[in-house]
């Protein structure tokens, strides 16, 4: 195969929080309701960022997902307060996680018609981390499952992520695309591991989840919404 012939795709892996549906909202609403809860008990402090510090340190061991951001609250909790934080408001917290792991899915724009019409065209990837149990609750209740050929809940992701999983469930990286919101965990590391990466902006996009756009890569993509991706396969394949 010359480098005027390439492969033609065949795969396409598809992230789901903030790219299939609505995920990084709910944090964000639960972020300014504990930091509202907390204030009281530790005046004067600037608390965001000091939870945004703990979820930092905190991936390695708890991983993404609601266990882990509500660990990190409880966490923060304790620290601000210097241990005085009262039990109500731990219970208070827990309820909070509660409440986001049973919260409805809302899908995005244009995510169910674009993905019913490249569903037999190609082989479909949801490829997506956090904890397992939540993400396989989120799938089930969008309705979406059935147009995915694979499901692909992992504890990060990697350039070696996905050339795994391209080449288990495809024809490997080269012949794959990945599409997400994330630059540095859908876009970046698939395009590393010979990939395409599309990048779909979503305006809440979680911070630790920022990167710089491989503007000068010549696999890398960027549409404003899912709607969009059809036109540009047909413009690449």
């Amino acid at each position: 195969m010359t480098s005027h012939s390439p492969a033609p795709l065949t795969t396409i892996g598809f992230d789901a929080d903030d790219t299939l549906w609505q995920n990084e909202q709910f944090f964000r609403l639960n972020e300014a309701r504990f930091a509202e809860m907390l204030r009281p008990h530790a005046p004067g402090i600037e608390i965001e960022p000091r939870l945004l510090e703990a979820e930092r340190r905190n991936l390695a061991f708890y991983g993404f997902g609601i266990k882990g951001f509500v660990l990190s609250m409880i966490e923060t909790a304790v620290e601000l307060t210097e241990g005085r934080i009262p039990a109500q408001v731990i219970g208070e917290i827990l309820a909070m996680g509660r409440e986001m792991l049973r919260h409805p899915v809302h899908t995005l724009p244009h995510v169910r018609e674009t993905l019913e019409a490249l569903h037999g065209q190609y082989r479909m990837v949801l490829i997506t981390k956090g904890d397992l149990f939540d993400q396989e609750r989120k799938l089930a209740a969008s309705g979406l499952g059935e147009l995915f050929d694979a499901v692909e809940i992992v504890s990060d992701k990697s350039q070696a992520t996905y050339e795994r999983i391209f080449a288990r469930h495809g024809d490997g990286a080269s012949r794959a695309m990945m599409v997400g919101n994330s630059l540095k965990s859908d876009v970046i590391p698939a395009i590393a591991a010979g990939a395409w990466g599309v990048f779909v902006p979503h305006p809440l996009t979680w911070v630790l989840e920022h990167a710089e756009e491989p503007a000068d890569a010549p696999r890398f993509r960027k549409i404003a919404d899912l709607g969009a991706l059809p036109g540009l396969l047909a413009e690449i394949v």
